[in-house]
């Protein structure tokens, strides 16, 4: 079954309110998250619920990637690359003041060269040095000046309470960890025990529906549909598979 055939197994009208309802959500959820754990929240009185907020952020922050994602394939708005460019470039911005632009440029050559030495996301050796490598090539001066900027500017507003900020730069260090590990690391590493089935050297680890949301959007437990049907959205992901093994 090919791409265009799965783009039509939704309406593109039914597919846009739904990835925009989503995407809604999940940055108003965040927003308003931050809002509440840097401005109101007393972390040393409530230990717990401080705790609760920075798991809940960091998934989220993954969110907000995921979002940018689907919109540099275009599919938070099918046929609408305007669109797409301003809702992944607001959640980039708010998940760690990435460009969009150059996100999109990387990310495409991965897709083109996936697991090889052209790929950017790929880096030979452990983890920690893949990691590493992966930070790197896309932590540039630029997210040095927009999140140091964003770290005085809320020194300037919250006075002593400025080290609330933690609430979005470890959310987002957490995040990108999260999104390395079972976004890049495990689907793309090499396994003399389980080949790459084909020129996408991708596979999707096994696991449930509910780990797989979890951990990266449905971008761990299919991530070999991702390279399939690059042009569907993260919460089709799993229907596509199903939609594919079922196709004569």
């Amino acid at each position: 079954m090919t791409s265009i055939d799965l783009a039509r197994a939704m309406p593109r009208r039914r597919q846009t309110v739904l990835a925009l309802a989503i995407a809604a959500a999940i940055i108003v959820a965040w927003l308003s998250l931050h809002v509440f754990a840097v401005c109101f929240l007393d972390a040393p009185a409530h230990p717990f619920l401080a705790a609760l907020c920075l798991v809940a952020l960091t998934w989220l922050s993954v969110g907000l990637f995921i979002i940018a994602h689907d919109a540099m394939h275009g599919a938070v708005v099918p046929g609408h690359p305007r669109a797409n460019r301003a809702i992944g470039t607001l959640a980039l911005a708010l998940y760690a003041g990435f460009s969009f632009r150059r996100m999109i440029v990387q990310h495409m050559r991965h897709h083109r060269a996936p697991g090889t030495d052209d790929d950017p996301d790929f880096a030979r050796g452990g983890p920690v040095r893949w990691y590493a490598s992966f930070v790197l090539h896309y932590f540039g001066l630029r997210e040095v000046l927009v999140l140091g900027s964003a770290t005085i500017l809320y020194a300037l507003i919250l006075g002593d309470r400025w080290a609330y900020v933690l609430y979005w730069s470890i959310p987002s260090i957490l995040a990108s960890v999260q999104l390395f590990v079972f976004g890049t690391w495990l689907p793309h590493r090499a396994d003399d025990d389980a080949p790459f089935a084909d020129r996408h050297n991708a596979r999707s680890p096994a696991m449930s529906d509910t780990l797989s949301l979890l951990t990266c959007y449905h971008f761990g437990g299919y991530h070999h549909e991702h390279h399939l049907y690059p042009g569907v959205p993260w919460w089709r992901l799993p229907a596509t598979r199903a939609r594919a093994e079922d196709a004569p």
